[in-house]
């Protein structure tokens, strides 16, 4: 019995306390997902301000680190309400039917200096698609705040065809008020206890 409690705690020391080490979770006070879209000529940002995501990241060894995140689709806001609306309505990102959208990774990989690639598939609605996002990595540090507590930052930027995810059916890109091409851009502060 006492050599399986001290095999366990070997496992525990040697085995999980590395993971812990580089397991994050988002800090949403300090972290934001926006995005662009052109409207005729001019360009309309919004964001979602309901969103979570963990993340085990070594940049030392990117190959064992992943990625998850959840969107609440209801919480988009263009700073119009009326528009806001319209697009958690059916004709565009169906908040009711499809209330959340993800992305999980399946592979992340160094490009260079600070700079990686996150492969994975990003849902949204009724889709699901393969996809590569391009992620800085900021780095690391204390808190100054609460010493208790470690922050790291990830700056993610890619650009998708909203068509191609049923967010929307055309009719507005076809007239030429609203475009396909959407910017995405997550500027994540990551939180974990020392």
């Amino acid at each position: 019995m006492k050599k399986i409690i001290l095999i366990t705690m070997v496992l525990f020391v040697f085995g999980y306390a590395p993971a812990m080490a580089n397991q994050w979770k988002v800090d949403p006070a300090h972290s934001a997902i926006v995005f662009e879209v052109k409207h005729i000529y001019a360009t309309v940002s919004g964001r979602f301000s309901d969103f979570s995501g963990k993340v085990f990241f070594d940049p030392e060894n990117p190959g064992k680190s992943k990625f998850d995140f959840t969107v609440r689709v209801d919480s988009i806001n263009t700073d119009n309400g009326k528009r806001d609306n319209h697009l958690r309505s059916p004709e565009f990102f169906d908040a009711a039917g499809y209330p959340v959208m993800s992305f999980k990774s399946t592979r992340v990989q160094k490009k260079d200096g600070n700079t990686y690639v996150l492969a994975g598939k990003l849902t949204v609605k009724d889709v699901t698609q393969e996809v590569q996002l391009e992620m800085t990595y900021w780095g690391e540090k204390q808190n100054p705040f609460d010493k208790k507590m470690m922050v790291s930052g990830f700056d993610i930027r890619f650009k998708i065809d909203r068509l191609s995810y049923h967010v929307g059916n055309g009719k507005f890109f076809e007239m030429g008020v609203v475009g396909k091409e959407v910017s995405v851009f997550a500027s994540l502060e990551m939180i974990r206890e020392k």
